[in-house]
């Protein structure tokens, strides 16, 4: 049965998501870059939302987690980071084209929104997870989307503490850029008689705000995955190189940053690859489970039975997701065929299209 209905996709939520968006996934692309790493963005989205939006009488709770989904998009649509340079990185592309970038971003995410109808309840609805930061993005939401006083103080102590952090952040980085004093320490050595490693200190208010948001366990990953790569794999490939016979200190930073490039990384990258393979396997009973649920509510919807679904369930109707994917598919094989045109691989077009 439905509840009752409150005011949730509103003309000024919509805005301030948007903008919102836009400046995290600003910061998003450059910490991702910089740091290898992007933040989710619902909960500081959330404490900005209710700041805003507290001034008006009509605010609902369900408005300010409209806005927080809208702004939690620039944790993905920050992602093109990890794809696009690629093409650049292997060759494929000289420059960043400016109209075939939107156009994979715009068919990307249109897909992504599409695919998210099934995949919610095959991921959500379905499994018992914890995701620690939904619930602690919806605990956020309730304490300071209640109305009482003490919701109105934490969602000020959350905004005035986001503010004092951007203070303090920008202020230790304009000082490291007057060369005050160094914010990163760098250097190579060598490791027995033919291997070489090295380390690259940086100090970031900013990056510890990533790690805050992003917990200790990613930042535990990184940790051994650093210490994996520069402990053992630097040193040990380094030295079977055949650089390593002649090595004189002037070239130890060039042998150890080639070696990293050109053979460590690959691992990780092999890593990322085996675990999405996996990933798609694990979710292909799920999603199954998910598109019957969602026919199961389509055709509950069309004998006109919509008010006896759940409000949780009110999604786009399937039927309109399988329309908008299959009309996507035609411009995604017009853009692959012009990557294969441009990229010498006319002979494997089909291939690729298909």
């Amino acid at each position: 049965m439905n509840t009752e209905s409150r005011a949730e996709l509103t003309l000024r939520g919509s805005i301030l998501g948007v903008l919102i968006t836009v400046v995290f996934t600003a910061a998003n692309v450059y910490f991702g870059l910089k740091a290898g790493l992007t933040f989710a963005t619902s909960i500081p989205a959330a404490v900005i939302s209710m700041a805003v939006l507290r001034g008006f009488r009509d605010v609902t709770i369900q408005e300010n987690n409209i806005v927080q989904t809208v702004a939690s998009a620039a944790g993905t649509l920050s992602s093109i980071i990890f794809v696009l340079p690629g093409m650049v990185m292997i060759g494929w592309w000289s420059e960043f084209p400016y109209l075939a970038s939107v156009a994979i971003c715009a068919f990307g995410g249109t897909l992504g929104v599409m695919y998210s109808i099934p995949l919610r309840r095959a991921l959500l609805a379905q499994p018992d997870l914890p995701f620690p930061e939904g619930v602690a993005c919806a605990e956020v939401l309730k304490v300071g989307g209640g109305g009482h006083a003490e919701g109105v103080a934490e969602s000020r102590a959350g905004l005035y503490a986001l503010l004092r952090g951007s203070v303090v952040s920008g202020a230790f980085a304009l000082i490291t850029a007057t060369r005050i004093f160094a914010s990163d320490v760098v250097s190579t050595f060598r490791v027995g008689e033919r291997g070489v490693s090295g380390f690259d200190l940086l100090l970031s208010f900013a990056l510890f705000g990533i790690g805050h948001l992003v917990g200790l366990w990613v930042g535990v990953a990184m940790l051994v995955g650093a210490l994996i790569a520069w402990v053992w794999a630097v040193p040990h490939f380094a030295a079977l190189s055949p650089a390593a016979a002649n090595l004189t200190d002037a070239a130890l930073g060039a042998l150890a940053h080639d070696t990293w490039s050109h053979k460590v990384r690959f691992v990780g990258a092999g890593t990322i690859g085996i675990a999405a393979i996996w990933t798609l396997a694990k979710l292909a009973k799920p999603v199954a489970g998910g598109l019957r649920s969602a026919m199961v509510a389509a055709r509950t919807r069309a004998e006109g039975n919509a008010a006896l679904l759940p409000r949780t369930e009110q999604d786009i109707p399937i039927g309109l997701v399988g329309l908008v994917s299959l009309l996507c598919v035609l411009p995604v094989g017009v853009l692959l065929a012009d990557f294969a045109s441009r990229s010498g691989l006319g002979d494997h077009l089909m291939f690729l299209v298909v």
